[in-house]
């Protein structure tokens, strides 16, 4: 618990530096040479399912076992070794958490407004996967806050909780996962089959976590925010995604900040047509983005104080 702790406040403290290694870099590196070189082979379709399916399903496996087994027998090696052993786990969890990094990305939007809605647009490009270029200010404020909602469970939860599962490996194994999705499980003609299983596996990752931190959104923000219509939307609008997970996190930040969010977006120039999630009972402003920012980081804190209270009352 003392070195989930720790790496959670390191997190808090500095983030994730742009020049500073980090292990998820080295994924996304493995990720694009697997997929260079599975279309690299020439795949032809046989029977029901192809080949750049099959592609797909290898590289998960692959990197599934790869990202769990590294860290683990690295730890295991220097387990005799209690302070050298703290102090690589203590990296390995930080790594795997993103809150300050999220953070500091959905604040260069909210900043980049003030230099003009170009600025604010070319901001959001870093941080989101739909069109920015013609969006409005409501538009880029809702986007900046439709991420850092979906990313609390993502970026913060859901790495949390494999965490506190299975140790460092085990968030090793989830972020690999969630970071084979968002680079290849796009739903267009270029990743409709290498992405297939990479997507649905994390769809399956993310079930649990997604969850458990609409419910702990709404729970950390009693006293604060209309929690009451927070669960309400979160469960009411549940489905009003296209993946079977995101609703829940953002349904319950629109419904604590009585705002609506959803609605159709543009991606690789084509629109998207998406049902909305909450109810428009005020306008979406500029502040929103940093309330949204302060709901990702109590719920982080929740959820440690609860595993806190676990640990305490297990004797460990």
């Amino acid at each position: 618990m003392k070195e989930i702790l720790i790496a959670a406040i390191l997190d808090l403290i500095i983030g994730d530096p742009y020049n500073f290694p980090h292990p998820v870099k080295l994924m996304g590196r493995l990720i694009s040479l697997e997929e260079k070189l599975v279309r690299k082979i020439h795949w032809r379709r046989q029977g029901r399912i192809s080949n750049l399916k099959i592609g797909g399903l290898l590289i998960v496996i692959i990197n599934i076992i790869i990202a769990f087994t590294i860290p683990y027998l690295l730890l295991k090696t220097i387990e005799e070794y209690k302070v050298l052993h703290s102090i690589i786990n203590i990296y390995l969890i930080y790594t795997c958490i993103a809150a300050r990094s999220l953070d500091k990305e959905a604040m260069k939007v909210y900043y980049g407004l003030d230099k003009g809605i170009e600025e604010a647009r070319f901001k959001l490009s870093y941080i989101v996967g739909r069109d920015t270029k013609n969006l409005s200010e409501e538009e880029i404020i809702r986007a900046a806050i439709e991420t850092v909602g979906e990313n609390t469970a993502d970026g913060v939860i859901a790495p949390l909780f494999y965490i506190m599962l299975l140790g460092a490996p085990g968030g090793f194994m989830y972020k690999m996962v969630n970071t084979m999705d968002s680079m290849l499980g796009y739903k267009n003609e270029k990743y409709m089959e290498l992405g297939f299983f990479p997507a649905k596996v994390d769809d399956v990752y993310n079930y649990i976590p997604a969850r458990l931190t609409g419910v702990l959104i709404c729970l950390s923000s009693i006293f604060r925010f209309n929690v009451k219509n927070g669960f309400r939307i979160m469960i009411r609008d549940r489905k009003n995604h296209k993946s079977p997970n995101a609703a829940y996190p953002e349904g319950a930040v629109a419904g604590l900040l009585n705002i609506q969010l959803g609605g159709n977006s543009y991606y690789f120039g084509k629109i998207v047509e998406k049902p909305t999630i909450g109810d428009r009972i005020r306008n979406i402003q500029r502040q929103d983005i940093k309330k949204t920012i302060e709901i990702m980081y109590r719920t982080e804190v929740l959820l440690l104080v609860i595993y806190g209270l676990i640990n305490i009352l297990l004797g460990r």
